[in-house]
């Protein structure tokens, strides 16, 4: 029996027999697929990860954090591990990336922002994975082994590898001494969707961990599919770094240290996209996300211009990407 044939008879059962018709909801980066089932009456999402690939506790159990926490997050409806198969409420096809532009993108961050505070102040230590030391390199090794090696098809000298690996342990440190909550890790504008009632619905979150408080917000203000003026980027900072002090979380009283824990991590996330989507192109031979990388790396390079301590990484990337030196402003 094939995968949707198995996927139809579980669904068959989990519905007492009602009948239904399917259609794709969404394709994941990963192994999981997304149906939307049809009923007379109303839609349900049901979740396709195959046990040998995916595993659908982590969501399940992410599903209820965020809820409890008071976000919009999928129900979960009816499960079976041993096959890989989750029923989920349905939050609709509306995301944000359909929908931004400059007339609906400030109440919609606005939204977004605040959902990330109810998310970050529920956060308990022990409860979600840390995101250590050994994750955060282990992310940015991606960079090397699949943008360098793979796509680049460029082998690293030794002093180049020093220069990442000093870089690596750079960001490192700062990350890890910022205040640690709960992060979902892909907060941004295809995981969120637009829905009339506490806007956002909030997708994808299996991979939450325990981590720095600046992640999410890299990955909503610089988000890998929509770019923004560097300008309005720190407007929608500044206004989630005020309410953030207002409520007591682990962000610093000065904006600039906290915009520099920013960019820093930012640096982090967009090492470990550029890997991400280079991985999912060579072997997975997913190309959607080749015209994304440009983005991501015109990201990095800005982070690392701006950064006495991050120079030797933008100096790296002009060996590697063919680019002349320019004359820049470092903090």
């Amino acid at each position: 029996m094939d995968r949707k044939e198995q996927l139809n008879d579980w669904l068959n059962l989990a519905l007492n027999s009602e009948p239904f018709t399917l259609t794709t909801a969404s394709a994941d980066a990963s192994f999981r697929r997304y149906f939307r089932v049809h009923l007379a009456k109303k839609t349900l999402i049901v979740m396709d990860a195959p046990p040998a690939h995916e595993d659908c506790a982590p969501f399940i159990s992410a599903a209820e954090l965020l809820t409890h926490a008071g976000l919009n997050a999928p129900k979960v409806i009816a499960q079976d591990l041993s096959q890989g198969f989750l029923l989920l409420t349905d939050l609709g096809d509306t995301t944000y990336l359909t929908v931004l532009n400059d007339a609906t993108a400030p109440n919609l961050y606005r939204d977004a922002n605040q959902a990330l505070i109810k998310l970050q102040l529920a956060s308990h230590p022990d409860v979600l994975p840390t995101y250590d030391a050994a994750l955060l390199n282990l992310e940015m090794q991606l960079f090397p082994d699949w943008y360098v090696s793979q796509h680049l098809q460029i082998s690293l000298d030794d002093k180049q590898k020093a220069i990442l690996q000093n870089s690596f342990e750079i960001l490192t440190a700062n990350i890890l001494a910022q205040g640690q909550v709960y992060v979902h890790r892909d907060y941004h504008s295809r995981n969120l969707m637009v829905t009339t009632e506490n806007n956002p619905g909030v997708l994808d979150f299996q991979d939450a961990v325990y981590g720095a408080i600046t992640y999410d917000l890299v990955s909503l203000l610089k988000d890998a599919y929509i770019a923004w003026q560097e300008e309005q980027v720190i407007d929608w900072l500044v206004r989630y770094w005020q309410d953030a002090r207002k409520v007591g979380l682990p962000v610093p009283s000065d904006f600039s240290e906290f915009y520099r824990d920013f960019e820093w991590m930012g640096a982090q996330r967009h090492i470990k996209v550029l890997g991400i989507f280079a991985r999912l192109y060579h072997r997975d031979g997913k190309d959607g996300y080749l015209k994304d990388m440009p983005l991501v790396m015109d990201y990095l390079r800005r982070v690392c211009g701006r950064y006495i301590e991050l120079r030797p990484m933008l100096k790296l990337l002009n060996t590697l990407e063919g680019h002349a030196e320019k004359a820049g402003y470092t903090f």
